[in-house]
Formats: C-alpha cells, structure tokens, sequence
C-alpha cells in the first residue's frame, strides 16, 4: 500500500484548543500501526476467570478443517458448540453416559531436524514441524453434556462496508480465489482451503466483511511451507489481527471480538507483537486493494468528470 495519506474513522479527535486548526490525515502505516496498538491492548486487558475458561477451551466450529466440520455435519447434524472430553471437565461439565462421541481427523506434526551445516546457517530455523499423518480423536457436543452454564462469546461487528465489499470481492477474484456460500458450513462463518473461500449466507454484510477478510488473510498468509512452519495459534491470530486492522481501518465497530476470537486460540499481546511486519504487510496490501475504484465505478465517474470541465 502506498503511504498516501487515508481518512479513518478512528483519527483521535482533536483537542478544543486546536479545534479551528487543519488536522493532518495519517499515513496508511500510521493507520495500522494505531489500530495494531488498539488490539494488543484489548488483549491486555484480559477477562474474567469464566470467560477466559470458556474462550480457551471452547471451538467454535473454525477450530476445526473443512473436511472436519463436515465430518460433524454428517455425524450430528444439530451440533452447536463441541469440544474435547478433558475440556468439557475444565469448564465443570461431563459427557452424558452414554453418549457417542462425534469422530474428528486430528493431525499429527513431528519434528524435521535439519543437517548440521544447515542449521548452522540460520540458527532460527534448525527445527520446524511437519504434518507427517492424522490420528482419530473424539468431541461432544454441548446438548451431550451437563453442567454449568456457559457465558456467551462476543461474535458481532457492525457499520457500513458501502462499495468496499464489492471491491473486496474483486480483489479475492483477480487472486484465482473461488468464492461460494453454503449453509453446510454452519455454525462456522468461513472456511479457507487453499484457493476457496466458503462463507456461510445470511450473515450481516459488516460480519461478512470481516470474516472474509479473516479467510482471505489465511490464503495469503497460510497455504504451503508457512502452513507447516507456523502453529495453528499464530495463523488464527494472524488473521484476525488482519480482519480487525482493515475493519477498523475503514470503521467498523468490533468492540473486543477480534480480541475474543485470538483468546479462544490462546493467543496474546506478546504472540501478535512477533507477527506485527506479517499483520501489516498484509493489512496495507488489502487496503490498497479496498481503495482502487471498481471498473463499473470508474466508468460512471466518466460522464460527471465530463460535465464539470
């Protein structure tokens, strides 16, 4: 993106002694800088005990990989919220006897060490994980456990996209991303897999934008070697903070969802500081991508430019 000056919504107001006075407008890196500063706050901020149990143990269905979520469609159609059986005790309920639990693929990473003069160039990267197969692992549904209520977790973001939507969509397109809408996603509100992007319909157009931005970021970002070199903790969070930067940026009110979804992933202030040059580089080139006008717009923008010279 480049650093021409853009209006936000989220310039702080100036001070009645300067109130007469011209304000300059921030430079995009400004921008995202503020609104980078204004997430990791929220997450510094913290919660109380109850909800930090809930957002740290439960998964919402984006927890899972597409071909897990359909696995939980096909085998409990009318699931909401499942999670593991030692996560359910954490949060003081307990699986019904005699209950099935709802078979998931969970993968396996293991260790590639490399050769001795290979790591002796990059101390950084001796050791990374690599997907090496998959394992059986079982949830439950919460309809399947009893016990303590659960608080609700913050899911919704409002205002107005106006033609940014359009423009988004255009962007993922000229990128060779499919995009489709299905139901049978529910109750996830996206899923990203490597050149699609399925959203689930019906939800509001400022929730639509925010998550597709999620799933782009992750197309961007964590697709092959980065998708075995980072933990699924650093990509949620990565993407997040993204969709959090550009909602804000264009002023979108998220309150502390963004912050929310990162602590469900057991993300932190400390774990979005390392990913701040990724977080940024990929907020401004969506940015940019918001600010560059449609064809059909341009082309409407012809006859008025016509009539005023």
């Amino acid at each position: 993106m480049s650093s021409a000056a853009i209006t936000t919504a989220n310039t702080v107001n100036p001070s009645t002694d300067n109130a007469n006075q011209p304000q300059p407008k921030q430079t995009a890196k400004e921008v995202i800088a503020a609104n980078v500063q204004a997430l990791i706050e929220q997450l510094e901020q913290g919660h109380s005990e109850g909800l930090t149990a809930y957002l740290t143990a439960m998964g919402r269905f984006h927890n899972y990989s597409f071909g897990n979520i359909l696995e939980i469609a096909r085998q409990k159609p009318d699931a909401t919220r499942v999670a593991g059986l030692y996560a359910w005790n954490q949060l003081k309920r307990r699986v019904k006897k005699g209950e099935r639990g709802i078979r998931i693929l969970a993968p396996v990473i293991g260790i590639k060490r490399k050769k001795d003069e290979e790591a002796e160039k990059d101390i950084r990267t001796q050791n990374h994980g690599v997907l090496v197969g998959f394992r059986s692992a079982y949830v439950f549904d919460v309809s399947q456990t009893d016990g303590e209520e659960l608080p609700e977790l913050s899911t919704k973001v409002s205002g107005d996209v106006g033609e940014r939507r359009d423009r988004l969509i255009d962007f993922i397109i000229t990128q060779g991303i499919q995009l489709e809408f299905k139901e049978s996603i529910a109750p996830a509100l996206g899923a990203s897999y490597g050149g699609k992007i399925v959203l689930l319909p019906g939800q509001s157009t400022a929730e639509e934008f925010s998550t597709l931005v999620h799933e782009l970021s992750h197309e961007m970002l964590h697709k092959a070697d980065r998708r075995t070199e980072t933990t699924k903790t650093v990509r949620e969070t990565e993407a997040e903070a993204i969709a959090f930067v550009v909602g804000k940026t264009i002023g979108l009110d998220t309150g502390r969802v963004s912050a929310d979804y990162i602590h469900l992933y057991h993300g932190n202030a400390a774990l979005l500081a390392e990913s701040l040059e990724v977080i940024q580089r990929t907020s401004a080139v969506i940015l940019s991508a918001l600010e560059t006008p449609r064809a059909e717009e341009a082309q409407e923008a012809e006859p008025k430019l016509a009539k005023a010279s």
